[in-house]
């Protein structure tokens, strides 16, 4: 199965984030990290060192942490689960909380041996907007630490769409993201999400974002600059060079079983789901008392039949055909040939050796047809 760790702690909170995190006091960290490694015990007991292929520590703001927690979460991981050998063990950080001291260096050591850094743009004045905390050219000298610290795995995260921001902005903050040698990017389309700064001043008119037409073009244009420059798009916001694809996200989409840690984490395990407290006394409260998992639900076979559907529809492989009978007895085409032939008719879907996939205009509206496939699901 996969490992996820959620470090609940960030510097401040950027405007466009509905991820749980927190600005910690000076006990909030040492309370996290006791609650963390209780649960960890606590999970190992109950499912019996069972193996493990990634690790995941996102947030938040892993990076926050002191390298000395986590050598001794990962020791702590080490005892409670099987570990499989050449297990991707990635950490999400941001430039400036990465780039201090030793810590690269010393996380590399741990066994950290794959990067995120959430670098968002290249461009002071939208990184002002996003309330980056972060310069540029701290950005850049992350990475170039980075290397110098052993990693040669590194993924960057990016956003588009952002406001003020047009076509030639992006192609060309594009351009000087890959002088920076990337072994992988992860390139996500602006979203308001609900009960953020970002929703209060969109509604009040105050953000203006790109017109539909240029962050059309901002996604398909990427994605083929992108690929002339060795990156395979392998998911809707994620390319990779040959041989870095993410393991730990292509096991959610493949529909791997998961367990989440620490607060506000999700968990899927045998179809039954469950999350964590999001608030950090609540989560250290059940871990004393062992009651994380209480409020696990069995997940319905149409709730599986849309997840297997939405996450494999997601990646540029797509969706097995033969996936779609063994989770339901039916047969795909059987279902759904009239909004299939439409939506291939307009070039939208692919259909080849036992798989139907999105082609790049097809990823570009991929949430208007999966809505329309789960409408006509419903009525089967």
């Amino acid at each position: 199965m996969l490992l996820y760790l959620h470090v609940p702690f960030c510097r401040s909170k950027c405007g466009y984030c509905a991820f749980h995190s927190q600005v910690p006091d000076a006990n909030a960290m040492q309370v996290y990290l006791d609650a963390l490694m209780r649960e960890i015990a606590l999970w190992g007991d109950r499912l019996g060192n069972v193996a493990v292929e990634t690790i995941f520590f996102g947030g938040g703001t892993p990076s926050m942490l002191p390298s000395k927690s986590i050598d001794a979460v990962l020791n702590r991981l080490a005892k409670s689960f099987a570990i499989s050998n050449g297990a991707e063990i990635s950490m999400e950080a941001n430039p400036e909380s990465a780039a201090r001291d030793t810590f690269l260096q010393d996380v590399r050591r741990s066994g950290i041996n794959r990067l995120s850094l959430g670098i968002q743009s290249l461009n002071r004045e939208l990184l002002h907007t996003l309330g980056r905390p972060h310069s540029a050219k701290q950005a850049i000298a992350a990475i170039e630490l980075a290397r110098q610290s052993g990693f040669n795995n590194i993924n960057v995260d990016f956003i588009w769409g952002l406001p003020g921001q047009r076509l030639k902005h992006w192609l060309e903050e594009l351009k000087e993201i890959v002088k920076l040698g990337p072994d992988h990017l992860s390139c996500y389309s602006l979203t308001i999400e609900e009960n953020t700064p970002f929703e209060v001043a969109y509604d009040d008119g105050k953000l203006e974002l790109p017109s539909d037409d240029d962050q059309g073009k901002m996604f398909l244009y990427g994605s083929d600059f992108l690929e002339l420059q060795g990156y395979t798009h392998y998911e809707i916001s994620n390319f990779a060079r040959m041989g870095f694809q993410c393991r730990h996200n292509l096991g959610y989409w493949e529909g791997v079983d998961y367990l989440g840690l620490g607060p506000s984490a999700v968990s899927t395990i045998n179809s039954r789901r469950w999350s964590n407290p999001k608030d950090l006394a609540g989560y250290a409260r059940q871990t004393t008392q062992g009651q994380l998992g209480d409020n696990a639900e069995t997940l319905t076979p149409h709730e599986r039949m849309q997840e297997l559907i939405m996450l494999r529809l997601r990646t540029a492989r797509g969706l097995r055909f033969a996936a779609y009978k063994e989770l339901t007895g039916r047969v795909f085409m059987e279902d759904f040939r009239p909004m299939i032939t439409a939506l291939h008719q307009h070039g939208l879907v692919k259909i080849r050796n036992g798989y139907l996939n999105l082609t790049k205009r097809g990823m570009l509206v991929s949430n208007t047809i999966i809505e329309n496939l789960f409408d006509a699901m419903d009525r089967l």
